[in-house]
């Protein structure tokens, strides 16, 4: 089917990107992820994100699947992981929304950029703006 994951801009637990990280371990289970995503399934920001809340990705891809709600499997994530505050939601969420400007991902972020047709958008910063242009929801 090749469907894209919910935005990156989606918060769950206060947190940006937990819950594409979920939406795409079920679209991926379903055969219905775009295969752009793939090579990134665990690794990326889901890699980041997972090593930030101390649980291992295969352990939080194996809760996923066994069902439930997204709050459900929140619940499961603060049982499971390391207590997280709203100093490190601030930390987490500046970071994952910033990455690709002026840091060191920046020349990856202009490499995609530049593959999906999208090198002349000067306004693309981060890699979650990226994401809205180049998945649809946002005009190219």
């Amino acid at each position: 089917m090749n469907q894209r994951p919910v935005t990156a801009f989606n918060r769950l637990g206060g947190l940006f990107f937990l819950p594409r990280t979920l939406d795409k371990i079920r679209l991926h289970a379903r055969g219905a992820l775009h295969p752009d995503h793939h090579p990134f399934l665990g690794g990326g920001f889901d890699g980041r994100l997972c090593h930030f809340l101390g649980i291992r990705y295969e352990d939080l891809r194996e809760r996923v699947l066994a069902g439930g709600t997204d709050e459900e499997i929140l619940t499961w994530i603060n049982a499971h992981g390391r207590a997280i505050n709203d100093a490190d939601r601030l930390i987490w969420n500046g970071f994952a929304s910033k990455r690709g400007w002026k840091d060191d991902a920046t020349p990856t972020l202009e490499r995609q950029k530049a593959e999906s047709g999208l090198a002349h958008r000067a306004d693309l910063l981060t890699f979650f703006d990226y994401y809205e242009v180049d998945e649809g929801r946002a005009p190219r």
